[in-house]
């Protein structure tokens, strides 16, 4: 396998490193079936749920965004998603991604749209398409092409005739080509809901009038290609009455639609947040993402979807196994990875996380995935009398305390009943009476019974498995040894060629196709987004007199720039002065200047362009404002008016020396051992297809700033940047709302630094006081020496009852042999392998 990577270098760090991609690749060819997925039915609603095939349904629906996964990824993902509880999968369409130049269309690899759906029809899930075609979705632009901010007389997201002309193409084209498909329910196939626009009542008001008569033209647009399904809008109060809106957030039970003919659905439920460079990691506690969607349903709620369902904090891992193996990898809810230069911004990581069911190795993360797991269980169990109900019963239990029941006539003959009870104190446990039983709810927590009598499930008490997640290296630590020298060195279990190859980058303006004019440019104006970096020369002229008035004073000459995003790197001829980086902010940089010409070489970086706000397009990148020059004798030299020379992109870019067919034709040199660390490097090596299907994983941790490229495909960004010292908190406490500053990790380490093969560890528990003492021998008989075993968690089984009228969890904690491929455990009433 061939691993090639740009590296940046900044001040006090010595050598960055990238890795090249491997050579071999097994292709797996996944057939397709054509046809009907699904006898042809239609999908309508009333004000309590949508209504599929006739029947009203109560539907869980996991989001999975097809191009931040590989195509071999994607049946597994559904099937996960699938067991995981899910009736509907949710994706984006991203615009960029389909036509990343005006006019010329893929819908090839990551963005094969028609076989991601084809995929979710046969496995029995249906679909939820969002066209927007403004995504949002932390992805780059928006999901915009660049070009887009090409088209004359352009003005995004209004009422604006270049730009509904051109969204309404590609709407048109995304709802052709699944009528041409017959991926439309009516056909036979799985999409069921389409969404049009998507947020835009959080920046409507900033459009004024022309804002309103946007909202009013996008949905006549959308209904008008008679798709036969119906349409949604997301966060849109204004929605028209024949377009259902929805609720974005973590919590959306309070969610009432504009309209009493429409149900209450939920389009985006943030089972996390983000990740930006340098931050701290976000965590959402499983309890109370459970919470937020057993309190859902209580209200009303018919429809909710996940968003998102995956990743680590880890850009790498899975995308080197996809493209390494070219494999099915075992991953389930999907958030994925931000490939390329996908990622949003500003500064978000490569790894798009959420903090999900699932993360990005494609390993469950227990205990939410399970827990999530039982409370769609228990509302599946709830749904008969969900549906038959065209609104609960309500009934005050205390003062933080509540019951929603739902009640009526069953399909199949007969009455149904199902309750809801809950505690919405943050602090204490209730005991409440109810239907003449009594029950205990702990604070900030819902109990699901699907008869009205017997609790099937809390959302406070897990009984899934609890996992951490770790580590192992190919190879042992070799202490304190060189980058190099620990690549260079290689026993039997490694796989990694000892040779690296270098290829340094050049400094500055490096090709024919550079161009010169007067003052700053905007640097999209003139990259087009077709690389994160432009070069700019200008030549300063120091006199004699400059230098006796900088000696004479004791200062250097500074530069001065009004406002700059993301990253400035500042050299005079070609050696760096220094870097700043942050978004719209002013830039001041010490320079030294020797007497008579010098070549000033700015350096600005895109580190993902911005994807949320009104006036997109006119956000740009680089510079504004005025750049200058202070400190000279004569005074400040007015950078903005100077002839500017300009390049973009890197040479490597250009010559595409990490790409398979093309890298052996540059001129790359063995890396020596103690080889001084250049600006900017490009680095390869090659290593051999690891055994077996676990994620293969790079650490990156002392790489500095670059890019990464595995067999040619472009993984990512990364970039060892540390997170805030303080912030983070010791302790997570699920009770009460959740912010995307609680229950942070992460604090004074790099955002993201592993990327390796990752097994299942325990966490540490200990005995509670509601303990069996005949625990250890019950499960031991059951369960030791054998791949899997089963456990009835009753009180005959463990031959007590430690403490009467509690609900009890089995917790299991067992340290498994990796031959046997088992994976330690904390199971309410399995264990398991």
């Amino acid at each position: 396998m061939s691993l090639a990577s740009m590296a940046e270098s900044t001040r006090n760090v010595t050598i960055r490193w990238r890795i090249p991609p491997p050579i071999i690749a097994l292709l797996l060819f996944l057939p397709i079936v054509a046809g009907s997925y699904f006898k042809p039915f239609n999908v309508s609603y009333d004000h309590r749920a949508l209504i599929v095939a006739g029947k009203r349904r109560m539907l869980v629906s996991a989001g999975v965004h097809y191009p931040r996964a590989t195509p071999q990824m994607w049946p597994d993902l559904i099937a996960k998603s699938k067991e995981g509880g899910a009736d509907v999968v949710q994706t984006y369409v991203f615009w960029s991604g389909h036509e990343p130049v005006k006019g010329q269309y893929n819908f090839e690899g990551r963005y094969d749209l028609v076989k991601f759906v084809k995929l979710v029809g046969s496995s029995g899930l249906f679909l939820h398409l969002r066209i927007g075609p403004y995504v949002c979705a932390e992805w780059n632009f928006g999901g915009f092409p660049v070009w887009l901010r090409d088209v004359p007389g352009i003005e995004f997201r209004t009422d604006n005739e270049p730009f509904k002309k051109e969204m309404q193409k590609f709407v048109t084209k995304i709802v052709d080509l699944m009528r041409e498909a017959e991926m439309f329910c009516w056909q036979g196939g799985p999409v069921i809901m389409l969404q049009i626009e998507n947020e835009y009542g959080d920046v409507e008001k900033s459009y004024g009038q022309k804002g309103k008569d946007y909202v009013k033209w996008a949905a006549s647009m959308a209904l008008g290609l008679g798709a036969g399904v119906p349409w949604v809008m997301c966060k849109q109060t204004d929605a028209p009455d024949n377009i259902l809106d929805a609720c974005n957030g973590y919590y959306c039970d309070g969610f009432k639609p504009n309209s009493k003919t429409k149900p209450v659905l939920w389009t985006e439920d943030w089972d996390g947040w983000y990740t930006k460079w340098g931050g701290s990691l976000p965590h959402r506690p499983a309890e109370d993402l459970a919470f937020a969607v057993a309190r859902f349903y209580q209200r009303g709620g018919s429809f909710q979807n996940y968003y998102m369902n995956a990743c680590e904090h880890s850009m790498l891992s899975p995308v080197c196994a996809a493209y390494i193996n070219e494999s099915v990898r075992r991953l389930q809810y999907f958030g994925g990875t931000n490939f390329g230069r996908t990622s949003g911004g500003p500064f978000y990581i490569t790894s798009y996380d959420y903090d999900a069911p699932l993360d990005e190795y494609g390993l469950r993360s227990e205990p939410k995935w399970g827990h999530l797991k039982d409370l769609h269980a228990a509302i599946k169990l709830c749904e008969p009398a969900l549906v038959a109900a065209d609104a609960p019963q309500y009934k005050k239990l205390g003062s933080n305390q509540e019951a929603h029941i739902y009640h009526g006539d069953g399909e199949t003959g007969g009455k149904v009943c199902a309750a809801f009870l809950a505690n919405i104190d943050e602090h204490k446990t209730a005991y409440v009476k109810f239907n003449g039983q009594s029950y205990t709810l702990p604070p900030w927590s819902v109990s699901i019974l699907p008869d009205c009598r017997h609790v099937a499930y809390n959302t406070a008490k897990v009984g899934a498995q609890t996992s951490v997640k770790t580590v192992e290296p190919a190879r042992p630590p070799l202490g304190s040894m060189s980058i190099l020298q620990k690549v260079a060195r290689q026993d039997s279990a490694s796989y990694i060629s000892k040779s690296w190859m270098a290829l340094k980058e050049p400094i500055g303006i490096w090709g024919e196709n550079n161009f010169t004019t007067q003052g700053l440019l905007e640097h999209l104006n003139v990259t087009k987004d077709q690389s994160d970096y432009l070069w700019h020369k200008t030549r300063i002229s120091v006199t004699e007199d400059d230098i006796s008035f900088w000696k004479k004073n004791g200062a250097n000459p500074t530069l001065s720039v009004d406002s700059m995003r993301d990253v400035l790197r500042v050299f005079v001829n070609k050696q760096l002065s220094g870097s700043i980086v942050g978004h719209w902010v002013k830039a001041v940089q010490p320079v030294l200047f020797v007497q008579g010409n010098n070549d000033l070489l700015l350096l600005t970086q895109t580190v993902g362009l911005q994807n949320y706000g009104a006036f997109l397009e006119k956000d740009g990148a680089g510079f504004r404002g005025k750049a200058k020059l202070t400190g000279f004798k004569n005074g400040d030299v007015d950078l903005s008016k100077s002839s500017w020379t300009y390049q973009v992109g890197l040479k490597g870019e250009a010559e595409k020396v990490y790409s398979v067919e093309h890298n052996e034709k540059a001129e790359w040199s063995t890396l020596e051992t103690e080889a001084s660390p250049s600006i900017f490097m490009w680095y390869k090596t090659y290593f051999n297809t690891p055994d077996g299907t676990d994620p293969v994983v790079l650490d990156l941790g002392s790489m500095g700033k670059g890019q990464a490229w595995v067999n040619g495909h472009h993984i990512g960004r990364y970039w060892s940047i540390i997170a805030q010292k303080d912030g983070c908190d010791k302790t997570c406490d699920y009770r009460g709302a959740y912010t995307s500053d609680k229950c942070t990790t992460n604090c004074g380490k790099p955002t993201q630094t592993s990327y390796g093969t990752p097994r299942g560890n325990c966490e540490k528990f200990s005995t509670g006081k509601c303990h069996a003492s005949k625990s250890l021998s019950v499960v031991s008989e059951a369960c030791k020496g054998r791949n899997s075993c089963f456990i009835e968690v009753s009180n005959a089984a463990f031959q007590s009852d430690p403490c009467k009228g509690t609900l009890k969890t089995l917790a299991v904690m067992a340290r498994c042999s990796p031959s046997q491929n088992t994976s330690c455990l904390r199971q309410r009433e399995t264990a398991s392998d």
